[in-house]
């Protein structure tokens, strides 16, 4: 029995997390759940149904307590953290966002694993998080959960290139994005995710900062870690050897294979989701990227290599320039234009290091600041 932590429970990993777990309660136990306060609803349900001791909430917690008889619930900006602190096994940070970073060092200075769906941790604090061990942390994304598999099967330092592959998102096959609406933008052809991470997979904005998120979690150049469009999803990543060979990792989209994955690991659980049919003609397309029609993922590469604190800031300036988008206030095509903005303006004065999270939230909130600004001028 395996004792499991959920950060961000009421989100699509959250959700899928516990289908996961209510599908094998010989495997699991929950001992604690967190969540913004969004939808507390959900969350109560949650607790009931899978007896969690223990929740947090960032608003809402007067509500929750009437709700939850004999549930410690815990309220506050820094309740996912001391949620992330409980002694368990496993704690999955499902958090959406860079506000997940502190929930994941509260975890790794607790001594707990973690299983990352927060990217953003390692996009802004790399080096921080990493400082514990990458043996402390199991990615959960799709595409670093395929490249985990497959470095598997053999060493490090054999290992040649990583290549992340890319649905290409609902304008892979549109040449003009100048008239894109939000309802577009939101409208996935392959996965079901939270809003957010659905527009930045349509500025593939996602596929950059996944980009440096495998830089930290398996320590290789960004000379060496590369994209390609996969319409199908089918493959979700793949890992060239010296050797000339390459071994992909190949499922049908659906996140509960990850999450399975990094919930039981070493182990697989049985029946996690469903196989490839073999049965039916299958046929898998891989096209470069346009990078002239999607240009965060070269700004993405760009600022990684830069160092972590540049790659703080292109995630900060996106989370802004996403945030005016999904208020309508912004055309699609001004989320990256404002990013690379932000990014050669504030570049040249950012740290050479990360000290700790402290650095992160400085840098953080001056390009906040400096995005805001160049919103504001249009």
């Amino acid at each position: 029995m395996r004792d499991i932590v959920i950060l961000g429970s009421t989100g699509s990993i959250g959700v899928q997390a516990l289908e996961v777990i209510a599908a094998n309660p010989e495997l699991f136990r929950v001992v604690g759940l967190s969540a913004g306060g969004n939808n507390l609803t959900l969350l109560a349900k949650q607790v009931r149904d899978f007896s969690v001791p223990i929740v947090g909430v960032g608003s809402g917690a007067q509500e929750l307590k009437s709700a939850l008889s004999g549930v410690k619930v815990i309220d506050g900006a820094q309740a996912s953290e001391q949620i992330a602190s409980l002694t368990c096994d496993l704690v999955l940070n499902a958090i959406t966002g860079s506000i997940g970073l502190a929930p994941t060092l509260a975890a790794l200075a607790s001594g707990n694993k973690v299983a990352l769906a927060n990217k953003e941790s390692l996009v802004a604090g790399g080096d921080l998080v990493m400082a514990y061990g990458s043996e402390k942390i199991i990615p959960v994304d799709s595409e670093h959960s395929a490249l985990f598999q497959a470095m598997s099967a053999g060493r490090a330092s054999d290992v040649s290139k990583l290549i992340l592959t890319a649905s290409g998102g609902p304008f892979r096959d549109r040449q003009d994005l100048s008239q894109v609406k939000l309802a577009d933008a939101l409208a996935h052809p392959t996965w079901s995710m939270g809003p957010v991470v659905t527009i930045n997979s349509a500025t593939l904005v996602n596929k950059g900062l996944e980009i440096i998120e495998a830089h930290y979690l398996f320590d290789i150049a960004y000379s060496k870690i590369e994209a390609v469009i996969h319409p199908q999803s089918i493959v979700h990543s793949l890992v060239e050897f010296k050797d000339g060979s390459t071994l992909a990792q190949a499922s049908p989209p659906d996140m509960k294979g990850p999450i399975a994955y990094a919930l039981a690991y070493p182990n697989r659980v049985g029946g996690a989701m469903a196989p490839i049919n073999w049965n039916g003609k299958q046929s898998w397309d891989f096209e470069p990227i346009d990078e002239k029609r999607f240009p965060a993922v070269q700004l993405a590469r760009r600022a990684g290599a830069l160092g972590s604190s540049v790659a703080a800031i292109y995630n900060a300036a996106n989370e802004v320039a996403v945030a005016a988008f999904m208020k309508e206030e912004i055309a699609f095509t001004a989320i990256v234009d404002t990013i690379e903005k932000v990014v050669d303006k504030l570049s040249a004065s950012a740290p050479s290091r990360i000290r700790d999270i402290s650095d992160v939230s400085a840098i953080e909130q001056d390009a906040r600041i400096y995005a805001r600004e160049v919103l504001k001028k249009g």
